[in-house]
């Protein structure tokens, strides 16, 4: 795979608790602010938290194909065959560089968000912010919560595996979790994250699905009305 930063691979991290910390309450904070104290971040944490960054993509553009399926809730978009494209612009106000990250399904294409290309990997905070905002829309449960039950996860996952296809990181966020006989089905969310051999590269996979069927409340304002339950998955693999 193509070298995308333009400063050498490193090893584990230096204060490596502290760092992969602060990068945790970035993830998991797009829209608020959660406390986080440093936890005893392990290796699968270090992988999934790799600074990557600073970003130096040029003209290039990296692309994951992106599945998201879930109950069929006026509230969730289905996507069988879309793209999430990582890109290198500038901002028109100062001239500097950025990273975009936008979506596309069908015809329609949406601005996800843009950061700076110092940024450790803002496809992992796409992955993780929508994975955390879709249980809440389907679930009807409170998104400071789940944010908080993912980053905890995050923080405590176990130890990777290795295989012929990469470095695998599997946990489950929702495990036990006293709440769990109200979260609908999600309470079998998985997360797994393939890596390549070097982990500053780009995460290949990024994939969040239940076991088995999830039901779903009405849009908040809307009238009450029968949704079929399904399974929900949220995919992303790198093209």
């Amino acid at each position: 795979m193509t070298r995308l930063r333009n400063v050498p691979a490193s090893g584990p991290i230096a204060g490596g608790t502290l760092r992969i910390a602060r990068r945790l309450a970035l993830v998991l904070a797009l829209g608020a602010a959660l406390p986080l104290t440093p936890a005893a971040a392990g290796e699968s944490a270090e992988l999934i938290f790799t600074d990557r960054g600073p970003w130096a993509l040029g003209t290039q553009e990296l692309n994951w194909r992106l599945d998201h399926q879930g109950p069929e809730s006026p509230a969730f978009q289905q996507i069988s065959d879309g793209r999430v494209t990582l890109a290198e612009t500038t901002d028109p106000a100062d001239g500097q560089k950025l990273l975009e990250v936008r979506q596309t399904a069908g015809e329609e294409s949406r601005l996800l968000g843009r950061f700076p290309v110092s940024m450790a990997d803002p496809v992992v905070v796409i992955f993780l912010e929508n994975t955390a905002r879709d249980m809440a829309t389907l679930t009807g449960g409170s998104p400071f919560y789940i944010r908080n039950r993912i980053k905890d996860a995050l923080a405590k996952a176990g130890p990777p595996t290795s295989g012929d296809d990469g470095i695998s990181v599997e946990l489950r966020p929702f495990d036990g979790d006293p709440a769990s006989d109200r979260m609908k089905g999600f309470e079998t969310l998985r997360l797994r994250f393939r890596l390549g051999d070097d982990p500053s590269d780009p995460i290949r996979e990024l994939v969040a699905e239940t076991d088995g069927p999830v039901a779903a409340v009405p849009p908040e304002g809307m009238a009450p009305q029968p949704i079929a339950p399904a399974p929900y998955r949220h995919a992303m693999v790198l093209e």
